[in-house]
């Protein structure tokens, strides 16, 4: 980093998308200590070579950067400003990387609260899924002060392939990762409708697969779920849960708008027909399962 900062981040959450940004900013050459609840995933960090903390707070102390990889806003509350958050810890002038999902008013509330407490704070929502992540390719959907940018500049470059600079206001890189997780929902659950479909028709669907990725009906999430639902591993890469959370948001903010959001809300349901029947936390290409149990329909890994 410039000469005024060093080059010790902080990652506060350590799940697939954490994890990999902070084992890239070690083979960048940062110096990195993460946090996580999960005791598995710190020391899967500490046997990347590592540092770890059991509390935010600890894990932020003294650094420039901190990376906070949860999950909503209430969660980036309370790992920064809450009892032994990390915001209080940590170098002042340092800069935070917020990197949940949330309303684009959370955001702007903690970017407030993080020039009270003499931080810069960058509104920074990220995708590309776990393998870009791992890869130090991510976009990043950012908008904050100029010399928070200025500041962050090396750590960007390290975990993300593209970063958007939406704006000098937290709040607008939320607004445009809302936007990306409409789309994102809608399509992970037309894929899975479709090829819930497909079988219905008593097609070979890893065929059907082949064929659509290779067709104008095809898109990324097709192509990435799919291959999930077709080996029958609901390992959750990303859960349904999330997806519950995120078109959430996206229907409260179109109810505040008076902006009508059919297809989104859809899309809601079906996740959330998906978690409560038991799979939240499972991959989201359970959409697919959900359906095909409605449907009487076996799916590879349904059969037993």
């Amino acid at each position: 980093m410039n000469s005024k900062y060093g080059r010790k981040a902080c990652i506060i959450g350590l799940g697939s998308m954490g994890f990999g940004m902070a084992t890239t900013l070690l083979r960048d050459g940062f110096d990195v200590v993460g946090c996580d609840l999960n005791a598995d995933a710190m020391a899967r960090f500490v046997a990347e070579g590592g540092h770890v903390a059991d509390s935010p707070k600890a894990a932020a102390s003294g650094a420039d950067v901190i990376l906070c990889v949860v999950v909503n806003a209430a969660q980036t509350a309370a790992v920064l400003f809450g009892a032994g958050g990390a915001a209080s810890a940590m170098a002042k002038g340092g800069v935070i990387l917020s990197c949940a999902t949330m309303p684009p008013e959370a955001a702007r509330d903690f970017a407030v609260q993080s020039e009270g407490l003499g931080l810069l704070y960058i509104d920074a929502p990220i995708s590309g899924g776990a393998v870009r992540s791992a890869a130090g390719d991510l976009t990043i959907m950012a908008s904050g002060a100029p010399e928070a940018f200025a500041h962050a500049r090396p750590v960007l470059d390290s975990i993300a392939g593209k970063v958007y600079e939406l704006g000098d206001k937290a709040g607008i890189g939320a607004a445009f990762k809302i936007v990306n997780q409409l789309l994102a929902g809608v399509h992970i659950a037309a894929a899975c409708e479709a090829i819930t479909f497909a079988k219905a028709m008593d097609l070979d669907i890893a065929k059907v697969y082949e064929v659509i990725t290779a067709s104008a009906g095809n898109s990324w999430m097709f192509e990435n779920r799919v291959p999930h639902i077709l080996d029958g591993n609901y390992s959750p890469r990303s859960a349904v849960d999330i997806f519950t959370k995120d078109l959430g948001i996206v229907s409260d903010i179109g109810r505040d708008l008076k902006f009508p959001t059919p297809i989104a809300s859809m899309a809601l349901q079906l996740f959330v027909m998906t978690a409560a029947a038991g799979m939240g936390r499972d991959d989201d290409a359970s959409v697919a399962r959900m359906i095909a149990g409605l449907a009487g329909l076996d799916l590879p890994g349904m059969e037993d």
